[in-house]
């Protein structure tokens, strides 16, 4: 956990130093105050998900890349994870896929 908010506050300081933007100033347009800023970059404070979700508005960059992998269950069938279930579910043959299983 440490080390993803010490990630992500290494990133958001390197935005800040390439754009030339100072904690004081991130600080107003989160409407922070500068301190709880400063401690957040840090990267020793728990980061909230909604803390990161507005670093990330104000930046308007992504600071955590993840799609999230939803599992579906369904009998006879088990887990199907991962994207384009919809072709999965279409493309099923209900006594084909009933009988390899068998």
């Amino acid at each position: 956990m440490t080390e993803r908010n010490l990630a992500i506050s290494n990133k958001v300081q390197s935005i800040l130093d390439k754009r030339g933007i100072k904690q004081k100033e991130f600080a107003q347009i989160l409407g922070k105050k500068t301190f709880e800023v400063s401690k957040w970059l840090t990267g020793l404070h728990n980061l909230t998900l909604k803390s990161i979700t507005k670093m990330e508005v104000a930046l308007g960059v992504d600071l955590i890349n993840f799609k999230p992998i939803t599992e579906f269950k369904y009998p006879n069938l088990g887990s199907i994870k991962g994207h384009g279930l919809e072709d999965i579910i279409n493309d099923y043959d209900e006594n084909s896929k009933y009988q390899e299983a068998m």
